[in-house]
Order: C-alpha cells, then sequence, then structure tokens
C-alpha cells in the first residue's frame, strides 16, 4: 500500500538551511538585494529562504554557485566550510541561539566570558592585524560586523545563561599576557603597556570566574599542550554540532587566513568530547586554578 503524500516529511532541515545561507551571504559582503538581484528573484524571496522557506534544487545549486561554497555544505550534509571568519562567526551566532550547552576551546579565552573592554580592543586589534598593503586591508565595514556579531553573542549568552564548560590552555594564558591585546608587536611603548595592562584585566576576570564558580560556567586550566585549532561543541535539545576553527581572536588575532569547518558528524562531536573530557579531567579548577593564575599575573610584571 503506497503512503500518502500528507505522510510525507522531509529530511531537509530548512530552517538549518535558512541559517547556513545567511552565514554564507554575510561573509561573502552580499545583502540581500545583491543576491536577488543576481538570481533575478525578489529581495522578499532571499528572506524567505532564509527564515526557512523550501528551496528549489536549481535555486540551491545558483546559490551555492555565487556564495562559494557547494549544496551539500548549504544542506548541512557533509561539513560546512567557512574561508571568512566574519561568516563563521555569524553561523556560531546562530548555533549558540540555540544551544543550551557549550564546551569551548577558543585561545586564549572564550569571547563570551570576557569583559566588555574587550570588543573595544577587539576592534583596534582588528585594524591593527590587518595587513598593510592597500589592496589586503581589511574593510572597516567587515571589522565593525565581527564585533557586532560579538556583542550579540555576548548579550544574548548574558540574557540566556547556557551552560558553558571553557578549556583554557595555562600556556596561551601566559603568553596572552606577556603580548597584551595587540594586533601587532611594533606599537608604541606607552599602548602596548596599556594594552599588556588590559590583558591582565581579563586573566584576572578568568581567575574570578575560576573561584566564583557560577552555575552556569565551568572553566578549566590545563597545563599542558592545547589542541593546534579551537573547538567549539554546541548541544541543544537532540543536536550537536562540532566547530573548528583557525580563527583567534586573542593577541595577534586571525581574521584573513584559515578555513573552518562545522560539522553535526557524530562521530566527529564525539571524538573532541571525549578529548575535552580527558583534558577536563587534568585540569586545575576552583579556587586552585585561580590560585595559578593570580601567581602567574604576579610572576609577569
Amino acid at each position: 500500500m503506497k503512503k500518502s503524500a500528507e505522510a510525507f516529511q522531509s529530511s531537509i532541515d530548512y530552517a538549518s538551511l535558512g541559517d547556513r545561507l545567511r552565514a554564507y551571504r554575510i561573509g561573502a559582503s552580499l545583502l540581500a538585494e545583491d543576491v536577488a538581484e543576481r538570481l533575478g528573484i525578489s529581495r522578499a524571496a532571499v528572506y524567505r529562504m532564509e527564515k526557512g522557506e523550501i528551496v528549489k534544487i536549481e535555486t540551491l545549486e545558483r546559490l551555492a554557485h555565487l556564495l562559494g561554497t557547494s549544496v551539500a555544505s548549504l544542506l548541512g550534509v557533509e561539513v560546512e566550510y567557512y574561508g571568512s571568519a566574519l561568516a563563521l562567526f555569524e553561523r556560531m551566532r546562530q548555533l549558540e541561539a540555540s544551544s543550551d550547552r557549550i564546551l569551548a576551546h577558543f585561545e586564549p579565552i572564550s569571547v563570551l566570558l570576557t569583559s566588555d573592554d574587550y570588543l573595544h580592543f577587539l576592534r583596534e586589534m582588528l585594524r591593527e592585524a590587518s595587513p598593510r598593503e592597500p589592496g589586503k586591508r581589511a574593510k572597516a565595514s567587515d571589522i565593525d560586523k565581527i564585533v557586532q556579531i560579538m556583542i550579540e553573542r555576548k548579550a544574548f549568552f548574558e540574557k540566556r545563561k547556557p551552560h558553558i564548560v571553557s578549556l583554557i590552555g595555562l600556556r596561551e594564558i601566559e603568553r596572552f599576557v606577556h603580548i597584551g591585546l595587540v594586533g601587532r608587536v611594533d606599537l608604541p611603548e606607552k599602548i602596548r603597556k596599556e594594552r599588556v595592562q588590559a590583558a591582565r584585566r581579563e586573566v584576572s576576570r578568568i581567575a574570578d570566574l575560576l573561584e566564583s564558580e557560577p552555575m552556569h560556567v565551568q572553566v578549566g586550566l590545563i597545563d599542558d599542550a592545547m589542541p593546534a585549532s579551537t573547538f567549539q561543541v554546541f548541544s541543544g535539545g537532540e543536536r550537536s554540532a562540532l566547530v573548528v576553527s583557525p580563527f583567534r581572536l586573542g593577541e595577534l588575532p586571525n581574521v584573513h587566513n584559515g578555513i573552518a569547518t562545522v560539522t553535526a558528524s557524530a562521530e566527529a562531536v564525539c571524538m573532541h568530547q571525549e578529548m575535552a573530557a580527558h583534558l577536563w579531567q587534568g585540569a586545575y579548577k576552583g579556587a586552585k586554578g585561580a590560585q595559578i593564575i593570580r601567581k602567574l599575573l604576579s610572576r609577569i610584571h
């Protein structure tokens, strides 16, 4: 007996497809009207697609070509690849919005746990880190967009308070304090000293979090080599997604070069969770972790 058409349920998650479309569009520095014009459709149609309405396969193929990705990546059936830090951070914002638990290793510390002052310095750091050749300089508007996404992510985190487990490398923290919140090392000495003090305040904040142990924040200080690439696992309901990124927002930030990946592969998620569990088991936590950080700060002048 044939199943009725009404009984059919698509395996495609159109809401997530819409999120990916938006992230790739933002990463390509395209407005909705730009996409609409190039595809010969209305701007309203682009917004409907980004909100999760069904997309024709022909339109999806044309979108993938326009955005420099593949249909498989847009559908999320394999791995999503992001060569744009702006696109990745937008995708992370989307994943955080539906996550109840975040497992984070981001150098030197997760932006979600930084102070509000950090974002002011981040804007300056990104400008300083931009290539000096005129043709390769980052657009000021792109830097502003990255910072705005970070503002939104931090505000949402503070409002919603999902549970976060943050793994922080002691060696990375020590380097951070030595170098300071700078985009390049050849800054005037006065500015360098100000940025070192700003980094010290951020690290001191981490010590406070370790000591106070807020209900939704767990911090583990790792006295061992950390993975070369940062990663975050976002979990919400029955879904989990893994983000592996070469981009970094600490001292000497990199938002220009690298390929980040996002996947819902159960094997990839599980392997990173197991690695994180192993690191967490040997991590310094609570008052002991805070004591180690404060001792490090007192040793570095």
